[in-house]
């Protein structure tokens, strides 16, 4: 969460208005903004006054930057409204609640191809960030065992992942004490490779973390290549080193659209996975889960024993009280969906990203680093450094609501920005045509590079869409290269 400062004369002097129609007196025409009132407000005018100030947000439906989902049905909402009361951790008190949170757990472990003979384990978290932390938690505590049990010292732990990892695998490491081994990526290879990852393991390494849609440009990591090399440093002598897949987006996406793509518990060197419900889980935030292939991998010393029903639980948690809703809503989900369901979902959030990935390339001033392939997400930057920049494009684009994030790459590929488009359910084809319509409007009065043109060779239409089977653009390779974006 950000962090924020008290700022005593704010408090001290800073006042809201309240509309004439809403004071119940003179002394009501104002309150303090920053501090607590001699006395309350009425309800009608406490909403109010939140309600106008919120009027300044963003439209969530047409925030792009967002992996988060911002719809869903009308029966969820209901639901989520029943149970945003429920405290998840009391499992004794609402113990369907409870009962629920299990089903998604192995509905999830079903998913990601966990053995039956194994007993997966797993539990919801606030996110995909509290997920990577009990995941990181999990491969640091087993590795310090190991040590111990071969008499060998247990300090300067390492964790070797890409440097275009989330930013919460850095938050990890600093906060528990572990030298986050941040291997470079570049324009040729934006990726943890598997040679890089392997090469930069030692004995002090707890584990390897692969991604499974970078925020930066929605691309897979080659889970399956990594796992394979270490594989072979074990059994050339080397340490045996876990992995733990970080597939916050792409956990929810790869089963229903890349079956034939290796990269969950059918590789032995995958100890866990976590994945954002909130995100392609289509959730509203906050939930997301974590799935430990079996109990050996999740050290019992890690895990408290709760009350419930007369007997005990087990839990793993970095915090305590939290709404039940999100877990009852993503359980809603799975039975609203199914399968087919979350793969039509899907499909056709992929075939839209694809779809406008291949409009914005032949658009003059943009170049594609990546296309949807992956996640339903691509980032795009400007050909030409001398004309308007993708911070320029992004703001301009605020004008029409649009919210388009710009950033820098990974370190090593800094020097060159990027816009991010990440389309999620709800994000149709027709929406998609007014961005592109938009972004031709923005880049005509912003001007283009000399000897680029604004708009798509002749002949092309730019009104056109892919037909209900597909039909998407191809474009970038598949793997291109981090953002504190939030899991």
């Amino acid at each position: 969460m950000p962090l924020h400062v008290h700022d005593p004369e704010e408090s001290a002097s800073a006042r809201l208005h309240v509309r004439a129609q809403l004071a119940t007196g003179s002394e009501l025409m104002e309150v303090p903004k920053s501090a607590l009132g001699v006395a309350g407000v009425p309800a009608e005018t406490a909403y109010r006054i939140v309600h106008d100030e919120l009027l300044l947000d963003g439209n969530a439906r047409l925030n792009l930057a967002t992996f988060v989902t911002t719809w869903m049905e009308p029966e969820a909402e209901a639901l989520m409204a029943e149970c945003a009361s429920k405290n998840m951790i009391d499992k004794d008190e609402y113990p369907q609640t409870a009962e629920l949170e299990r089903r998604c757990v192995s509905v999830l472990a079903n998913l990601w191809h966990a053995s039956p003979g194994e007993e997966a384990t797993g539990c919801s978290t606030t996110g995909s960030s509290e997920a990577c932390m009990l995941g990181g938690l999990a491969l640091q505590r087993r590795w310090r065992a190991r040590r111990a049990a071969a008499g060998l010292p247990a300090d300067r732990p390492n964790l070797v992942m890409g440097a275009n990892v989330q930013v919460c695998w850095e938050k990890f490491c600093r906060y528990f004490d572990v030298e986050p081994r941040l291997v470079p990526v570049g324009p040729e290879i934006p990726y943890l490779t598997a040679e890089a990852a392997a090469a930069s393991c030692d004995e002090r390494t707890i584990g390897v973390v692969a991604v499974l849609g970078s925020t930066y440009d929605g691309s897979y990591e080659p889970v399956a290549e990594i796992a394979a090399a270490l594989d072979a440093l074990a059994a050339s002598g080397g340490p045996d080193v876990p992995m733990h897949v970080d597939g916050a987006s792409g956990g929810f996406v790869a089963p229903f659209l890349d079956p034939d793509l290796v990269w969950d518990f059918r590789l032995d060197r995958v100890q866990s996975i976590n994945a954002s419900g909130h995100k392609f889980g289509l959730v509203y935030p906050g939930v997301g889960w974590v799935i430990w292939r079996d109990r050996s991998a999740l050290p019992d010393e890690l895990v408290f024993e709760v009350d419930y029903l007369g007997g005990s639980m087990g839990t793993f948690a970095l915090n305590f009280s939290r709404p039940g809703a999100q877990v009852v809503a993503q359980y809603y989900s799975f039975l609203r969906l199914g399968f087919e369901g979350y793969r039509k979902v899907q499909l056709q959030s992929r075939e839209t990203a694809q779809w406008l990935a291949g409009e914005v390339g032949e658009l003059g001033p943009f170049e594609l680093v990546s296309d949807g392939s992956g996640i339903p997400a691509f980032a795009f930057s400007m050909r030409d450094p001398s004309g308007p920049s993708v911070y320029d494009v992004s703001e301009a684009l605020r004008g029409r609501g649009w919210l388009v994030p710009a950033y820098p790459m990974p370190p090593a590929m800094e020097e060159k920005s990027v816009l991010r488009v990440v389309v999620r359910n709800g994000f149709s084809l027709d929406l998609a045509g007014m961005l592109l319509e938009d972004m031709r409007r923005v880049m005509d009065r912003l001007g283009p590079p000399a000897g680029h043109p604004v708009g798509p060779p002749a002949g092309h239409s730019v009104g056109s869409a892919p037909g209900p089977s597909g039909g998407p653009a191809s474009g970038a390779g598949a793997h291109a290269g981090r953002k504190a974006f939030s899991h």
